[in-house]
């Protein structure tokens, strides 16, 4: 059996946050596609709704909710956890995809928006987590995704507040996946680099902006810089986060895997 086949991961619950946007939507398809239960959360529920219509659609044998959160609140936090466990049964499968950027030089940053960088990217997926851990411990079962980010790997000019969240989800899924690997539960990290995701795009046009470019200009310069020639498709990032959670990546533990389109070596 493929480890991207129809049956790898039947059996399973997966609980996708961020699922409006292209990392989390195009996770969830394919999880979907691999047999698993799914439940996706994001602030739009018309985007929800769709894309719930769509695996449906695609896999009729797979249960879905789609139920809009902010996961940033911790009552809708805790809500959502019990009706996915309620609906889908048990949280074996957790992706935390929901992300926000923002920042810019020291110089000019504010302490609100850094916080609410730091309570999204970092602080959210740590309180998740610990909420389905608890039965994944129980069940001793489990793994984690963290979706972090090359800027998780490396500061960048004008990115400190972004790449501080990133780097303490870096550092979370590290030392978190010592604790739970005692459970037989894994916990590892993707770090893309630029993705072609509206967060992806508007990231290359702010760039573009601060040079007098335009987008079309910067994703040029951007994707001259790669070694690959093009920036990351969200569906690539989508297949390594999944292969992450199946049991051909056993003894893939704590580790952050980086999508550079060769542009990051160690």
């Amino acid at each position: 059996m493929g480890v991207f086949s129809a049956e790898t991961l039947k059996g399973e619950h997966a609980l996708i946050t961020g699922a409006t946007g292209g990392i989390g939507h195009e996770t969830a398809l394919t999880l979907a596609e691999m047999g698993a239960d799914i439940t996706i959360t994001g602030r739009n529920e018309q985007k929800l709704e769709k894309l719930k219509e769509t695996i449906s659609s695609r896999c009729p044998d797979v249960k879905v909710l789609a139920q809009r959160a902010d996961i940033g609140n911790s009552q809708e936090r805790t809500s959502l956890v019990e009706s996915a466990e309620r609906e889908n049964g048990f949280i074996s499968l957790l992706v935390n995809s929901a992300g926000i950027s923002g920042g810019g030089p020291v110089e000019h940053l504010e302490q609100e928006e850094m916080e609410k960088i730091m309570h999204i990217n970092y602080t959210v997926p740590v309180l998740l987590s610990q909420l389905i851990y608890r039965q994944m411990k129980e069940n001793r079962k489990g793994a984690i995704v963290n979706v972090s980010s090359l800027s998780g790997l490396r500061g960048t000019h004008g990115n400190t507040a972004y790449s501080a969240s990133k780097f303490a989800l870096i550092g979370f899924t590290h030392s978190f996946s010592v604790e739970a690997i005692e459970y037989g539960i894994r916990v590892n990290a993707v770090c893309p680099g630029y993705v072609d995701t509206t967060m992806g795009r508007n990231a290359i046009k702010r760039k573009g902006e601060k040079q007098n470019r335009s987008f079309e200009e910067q994703l040029k310069i951007a994707e001259e810089g790669l070694p690959s020639g093009r920036i990351t498709k969200p569906e690539e990032v989508a297949n390594t986060i999944c292969f992450l959670l199946t049991d051909a990546a056993q003894n893939i533990i704590g580790e952050s895997v980086k999508i550079s389109a060769g542009s990051v070596k160690r």
